[in-house]
């Protein structure tokens, strides 16, 4: 029976698909309002179009595409709505990951932590790209909310973390407005998770995601630039 039980890794090839999709939008690749095809992206990439319907479905619940009301499917454009949307939805989750945290990290969770804000502090020592930046910010909210040992929770922001990165990427999060704040802002949240002070958490927390909204915000509806430059 155990064996039977036995939790499996076994990813299909619409989990596939959909990380393929999802890196491509992440990465520039495929731009706002391209079009997604089933037909062509069955073809290009040598699959049936059952795992590439799948997958898009899976894009489009994580808010990377859009399905017309006539069935057509496009990379979204995410608006200054949307970022609205986000970050207030985030705040709350994080609020809730961040008081849970304090509860319930533990040392490799404290230790992880640690590791994230001395490679911020490294990297940005040496320059630090759009891309780094963003993957460093969000690699450290990541292990608050594996720390805050709750599964739903962690569901709903790997759920809202792809559409996170995208407005992160190419807005003002390597600006020295960033780097003055980053590396400071994160270690004070880790050392108040140590502390278990839920209530200053959720404070800084708070005030963790406003500083973002307004770095996001204020170059939001302006061109990209490379997600892969350095």
């Amino acid at each position: 029976m155990a064996r039977i039980l036995a939790p499996t890794i076994k990813r299909s090839l619409a989990d596939e698909i959909a990380d393929r999709l999802r890196n491509a939008i992440l990465c520039g690749q495929l731009a706002p309002e391209e079009p997604l095809r089933e037909a062509a992206l069955s073809e290009l990439m040598g699959v049936s179009r059952g795992p590439v319907r799948e997958a898009l479905s899976r894009i489009e619940r994580e808010g990377l595409a859009v399905v017309t009301p006539t069935g057509r499917t496009y990379v979204a454009r995410l608006s200054r709505h949307d970022l609205d949307e986000v970050f207030s939805l985030r705040k709350a989750l994080e609020q809730l990951a961040i008081e849970r945290a304090c509860m319930y990290a533990d040392p490799k969770d404290l230790a992880e932590l640690q590791s994230v804000v001395d490679d911020m502090a490294a990297t940005i020592a040496r320059g630090i790209s759009e891309k780094e930046a963003a993957e460093l910010d969000l690699r450290f909210h990541d292990i608050v909310y594996q720390a805050s040992r709750h599964q739903r929770l962690l569901n709903y922001w790997t759920t809202l973390r792809p559409q996170v990165y995208v407005m992160m990427l190419s807005r003002n999060v390597a600006s020295a407005d960033f780097r003055d704040a980053a590396v400071r802002g994160h270690q004070d949240i880790l050392d108040t998770i140590k502390s278990g002070d839920k209530q200053r958490a959720r404070d800084l927390i708070g005030e963790h995601m406003r500083v973002a909204y307004d770095l996001v915000s204020q170059s939001y509806g302006q061109p990209c630039a490379n997600p892969d430059q350095d």
